[in-house]
């Protein structure tokens, strides 16, 4: 009535195979614990890459907030210094252009 064979003792050649299946299962289950590791270890990367990436950001817009704020109530930032330094430049530099054309 039943396919399956009597609960018996096993034969040599069906030890040997269930030794055999036994040992391609841990196998299966060892790569796709070694495949799933590599994943996360991958994903830990980019988060950590990601991470660093927004670090440098915040780190770079706070450089330069502080350099477009003033050191205190009478002196300009530094930021104004060096842009009204550089109208300057190029102020003087049109008007000599001015005088020696003419």
């Amino acid at each position: 009535m039943s396919d399956m064979p009597d609960a018996g003792p096993l034969s040599d050649e069906e030890r040997a195979e269930l030794q055999r299946l036994r040992a391609e299962r841990a196998r299966r289950l060892d790569a796709e614990r070694a495949r799933k590791e590599r994943l996360e270890l991958q994903q830990l990367k980019e988060e950590r890459a990601e991470a660093a990436k927004d670090e440098r950001i915040r780190e770079l817009r706070r450089r330069n907030a502080r350099l477009m704020e003033p050191d205190d109530e009478l002196n300009m930032p530094l930021g104004q210094k060096v842009v009204l330094g550089a109208i300057l430049i190029v102020a003087l530099a049109l008007l000599l252009m001015m005088l020696l054309n003419h």
